[in-house]
C-alpha cells in the first residue's frame, strides 16, 4: 500500500492565491507550509503504509526537504496537468509493485489520519476499486484505486465544482465499484480559514488539535487573534 500527499512548493504568489487580498502571499505561502507539515503529521502513526509526498515544480525538491523524514519518499509530479499528474503517480506506484495506492491533497490540514486508513480499507476489505474523498466546494481530497483508470482524469473540469460529479459519473459509466469517504472542508477560501480557526478555538486540549500548526500560523495574524 502506498499514500501519497501531492503538495506544491510553498512559494509566496504561487500558493492558495484565493486568499488574497486578505493573506499577504507571503502569509499564505506560510499557512500552506504549515498546513503540508500538519497533513504529514497526522500521516505519521499510519502503520504498513509506505509514504511520499509528489510535489510540483519539478525543480523543487529543495523547499520539501525540511519537511522529509526517514521512510518519505520525495518525487516530483510529472504531466501537463492535474489530470495526467495524478494519472502518472498511479502509473508508477503500480508499476513499482503497490497492490492499492491513494492520493490525498495537502489542503485539509485537519483531516483524520483514520479517514485516510478507511481507503485502504475500503479497497482491500470491501473491493472497491474507486475511493473517493469529497470536498465541500464540489472536489476531491483524495483519490485511491486498485489499478490505473486513465478516463477518470480526462475532460475533468478542474478547479470547478464539478470535479467530484464529474468524476463519479465516469465511474458509473465504466462500471467501477465505488465508495466515498466522509465530507470535508479544503482550506482555499478566507471564509473557510475564518471556520476553521473557529472551531478549534473551542477545542478544550489545544495540543491535541489536528491542523495544529496551522492554527498556531493563524493565531499570530492579527485579523485573526484581535
Amino acid at each position: 500500500m502506498l499514500l501519497v500527499v501531492v503538495a506544491k512548493a510553498p512559494e509566496p504568489g504561487r500558493v492558495k492565491t484565493r486568499l488574497s487580498p486578505a493573506l499577504t502571499h507571503e502569509e499564505a505561502a506560510g499557512l500552506y507550509r504549515c498546513m503540508i507539515a500538519d497533513r504529514l503529521r497526522e500521516l505519521r502513526g499510519l502503520e504498513g503504509i509506505d509514504q511520499a509526498i509528489a510535489y510540483t515544480p519539478a525543480h523543487a525538491i529543495e523547499a520539501f526537504l525540511p519537511l522529509s523524514r526517514p521512510g518519505l519518499g520525495l518525487f516530483a509530479q510529472r504531466g501537463n496537468d492535474l489530470g495526467e499528474r495524478l494519472h502518472n503517480i498511479f502509473v508508477d506506484a503500480f508499476a513499482a509493485g503497490y497492490q492499492a495506492v491513494s492520493i490525498v491533497d495537502s489542503d485539509s490540514p485537519d483531516l483524520p489520519g483514520a479517514i485516510v486508513l478507511d481507503s485502504f480499507r475500503f479497497m482491500l476489505s470491501r473491493d472497491a476499486e474507486v475511493v473517493l474523498g469529497p470536498c465541500r466546494d464540489g472536489g476531491y481530497y483524495l483519490v485511491g484505486m486498485r489499478k490505473p483508470h486513465p478516463e477518470l482524469f480526462e475532460n475533468i473540469p478542474w478547479s470547478t465544482g464539478n470535479v467530484l460529479e464529474s468524476t463519479v459519473v465516469k465511474t458509473r459509466d465504466q462500471g467501477l465499484r465505488t465508495e466515498l469517504l466522509p465530507l470535508w472542508t479544503d482550506l482555499d477560501t478566507f471564509e473557510d480559514l475564518r471556520d476553521f480557526y473557529r472551531r478549534y478555538s473551542e477545542e478544550a486540549e489545544p495540543d491535541l488539535r489536528r491542523g495544529k500548526k496551522t492554527f498556531d500560523f493563524l493565531s499570530r495574524l492579527p485579523r485573526f487573534n484581535s
